[in-house]
C-alpha cells in the first residue's frame, strides 16, 4: 500500500510516520517544502491513500494563508483526479475553519473543495476540524502553547501566561494518530459530515502551567503526578520529551550509615513510594510493625532472609530470599519483621510501601522478631 503524506515534516507528520512505519507500511511517499510539484505528480500517480497535512499557519503575509491551505489542496486534488486516482484522501483542517479571520477562511476553502471533490468523484474523504494538538516533536515557541510551556519550564527558560482562566481545547498526538490509523483501515469518527478524535481535553492555561511545574519540581521531592487522570499522563509525557539531553538524569539522597544505605526512589499521591534499600553482609534491619501501613519487598541482588513474628505471637516465620530466585514478599500488618542479609556481598531490596511517610504518623513500632 503506497501512502502519500504531504507536509511530511511536521509535527503531526512526523508522529504518523512513525507509527505507520512501526506497524509495517513501509511504502511511503512523503511531499514536503523540499519537493517540487513534478515529485507530487508522481506520488499522485501510485498513491492508494492520502494523508494531506501540509498547511500555513503563521506566514508573513496573509495571502500565504489562502496559498499554502488552499491552493496547494487544489493542486493535489486536480493532479489526482486526472490520474483517476480514487484513494481516499485525509484532511487535518482547524477549528478555526469556523473563524472569521485569514486562517479560517483558507482552512474552510480547503474543506470545500475537499468535499466537492469527494461528492462529484464518489471518493471516500476524511476532514478533521483539529483543536490544538499536543504531543512529543511539538516545536516549541511556535504555535503550540503546551510546547512552549513543556520546553521552556524543563529547560528553565521564563513563560508568559496572560489570563490563567482561558480553557484551552486539546487533543493528544497519539489519540489522533491512533483516529488516522482508523480512518486508514475504513472506520473513521464520523460526526455530522466531519471526522473527530475521540478524545477531547478541556484545560485552563492556568492548570496547564500548575501540572507542568509540578512535573519539574517533582524531581526535587520524588513525587509522580497522578497517572490515573488521562490528560495529566499525557502531559507528563509530554513534558518529558522536551527535556535536555545532557539533564535526562537527576540525583537521589542517599541515606547512609555503616548498615548500608536508604533511598526514596519515587512518591505519588495515590500509590505510595518505592525505595531501595542497600544492607551490608551480616546486616539486620527492620524489627518493626504497622497497624495499616503495608508493604511489599523484591530481592534484587544477593541472599538473605526475612523474619516475621506475628504480635503478641511467638512463631517466627522465614522467607529465604535471594537475586537469583525474584519474587515479592508482602509484610502484612500486626507482623514485626526484619530482613537479615545472609551473604557475601550487599543485599538489594526494592520496597513499595502503600502509603508515603509520614513522620507525624509514621505507623511504624519498634519490637524485635
Amino acid at each position: 500500500m503506497k501512502i502519500l503524506i504531504t507536509g511530511s515534516n511536521g509535527f503531526i507528520a512526523k508522529n504518523l510516520i512513525a507509527e505507520l512505519q512501526s506497524q509495517g507500511y513501509d511504502d511511503l511517499l512523503l511531499f514536503n517544502r523540499c519537493n517540487t510539484l513534478n515529485e507530487l505528480d508522481n506520488y499522485c500517480k501510485d498513491a492508494d491513500f492520502v494523508f494531506h497535512l501540509a498547511g500555513v499557519n503563521r506566514p508573513k503575509r496573509d495571502e500565504e494563508f489562502m496559498e499554502g491551505n488552499y491552493n496547494l489542496t487544489k493542486e493535489l486534488l486536480d493532479r489526482l483526479e486526472f490520474y483517476n486516482n480514487r484513494s481516499p484522501i485525509l484532511i487535518t483542517s482547524s477549528i478555526q475553519a469556523e473563524q472569521d479571520n485569514p486562517y479560517g477562511k483558507s482552512k474552510k476553502a480547503g474543506e470545500d473543495i475537499v468535499f466537492d471533490y469527494g461528492e462529484i468523484n464518489n471518493i471516500e474523504t476524511y476532514i478533521y476540524r483539529l483543536p490544538n494538538v499536543f504531543g512529543k516533536w511539538c516545536k516549541p515557541n511556535y504555535n503550540s502553547v503546551v510546547a512552549t510551556f513543556c520546553y521552556n519550564i524543563a529547560n528553565n527558560l521564563p513563560i508568559q501566561v496572560n489570563d490563567s482562566t482561558v480553557e484551552m481545547e486539546l487533543v493528544y498526538i497519539d489519540d489522533v494518530i491512533r483516529e488516522f490509523i482508523q480512518a486508514l483501515k475504513g472506520t473513521p469518527n464520523v460526526i455530522n459530515q466531519f471526522c473527530e478524535v475521540p478524545t477531547v481535553h478541556y484545560v485552563t492555561l492556568g492548570h496547564i502551567v500548575e501540572l507542568i511545574q509540578s512535573f519539574k519540581d517533582g524531581r526535587e521531592d520524588k513525587r509522580i503526578p497522578d497517572m490515573s487522570d488521562e490528560f495529566t499522563k499525557k502531559l507528563y509525557s509530554t513534558y518529558l520529551s522536551y527535556l535536555d539531553r545532557d539533564n535526562f538524569s537527576y540525583p537521589l539522597k542517599m541515606n547512609v550509615d555503616h548498615r548500608g544505605s536508604f533511598t526514596e526512589i519515587l512518591k505519588t499521591p495515590d500509590r505510595g513510594q518505592v525505595s531501595v534499600n542497600v544492607s551490608k553482609p551480616g546486616i539486620t534491619k527492620g524489627n518493626h510493625w504497622h497497624h495499616t501501613k503495608n508493604e511489599k519487598f523484591i530481592v534484587v541482588s544477593g541472599e538473605g532472609v526475612i523474619r516475621f513474628r506475628r504480635y503478641g505471637c511467638d512463631e517466627i516465620i522465614e522467607y529465604y530470599v535471594s537475586g537469583e530466585k525474584l519474587e515479592v514478599i508482602d509484610i502484612p500488618v500486626g507482623y514485626t519483621h526484619n530482613i537479615e542479609n545472609l551473604g557475601d556481598t550487599d543485599m538489594v531490596t526494592l520496597m513499595w510501601a502503600n502509603e508515603l511517610f509520614d513522620p507525624d504518623n509514621p505507623d511504624t513500632h519498634y519490637l524485635e522478631v
